[in-house]
């Protein structure tokens, strides 16, 4: 399990002896084959929201199609004000991303990919609005299957 922690806030409370302090982890887990998904946990240190983040990703996993190292079309996610576009790309293209997007396609096992996001720069809603967008692809079999085809009528 490959597991990238994208962003951990600190808040703070203010209370009669100070500030007390606490933590929140935004953490992307994938196995590298196909599967993908994001937690958020927060506790008073930063290790135990980490692993909490980690905990509620490994159990809210979903699946992607990924054909040849890229995915099969092109697709658009959102999530409040953040909107991402994802783009099949060629071999030995790489990931062209941002950290956010980029940590959601690492941990998926995609290799070549174009982005493009629009809206906000919050990594939390960045992250939510890329697992969106990979919820919606679909292979050309599962096309085919939906609309009572076979692959080669899809084509004609």
């Amino acid at each position: 399990m490959l597991d990238r922690v994208v962003k951990i806030k600190r808040c703070a409370a203010v209370v009669k002896g100070g500030r007390r302090f606490s933590f929140a982890a935004m953490v992307v887990v994938g196995d590298g084959q196909g599967k993908v998904g994001w937690g958020y946990g927060k506790a008073n240190e930063v290790p135990p929201s980490v692993q909490k983040a980690t905990k509620q990703a490994t159990r809210d996993m979903v699946n992607v199609p990924l054909v040849e190292g890229s995915i099969p079309h092109q697709v658009w996610g959102s999530f409040g004000a953040a909107k991402v576009t994802l783009i099949p790309a060629g071999a030995g293209t790489g990931i062209i991303a941002g950290q956010a997007v980029r940590a959601v396609c690492e941990a998926c096992g995609i290799h070549d990919i174009l982005t493009k996001s629009y809206g906000t720069n919050n990594p939390v809603t960045l992250v939510k609005a890329t697992v969106e967008a990979l919820k919606q692809l679909r292979t050309r079999e599962e096309t085919a299957a939906l609309r009572g085809l076979s692959v080669e009528e899809l084509s004609a």
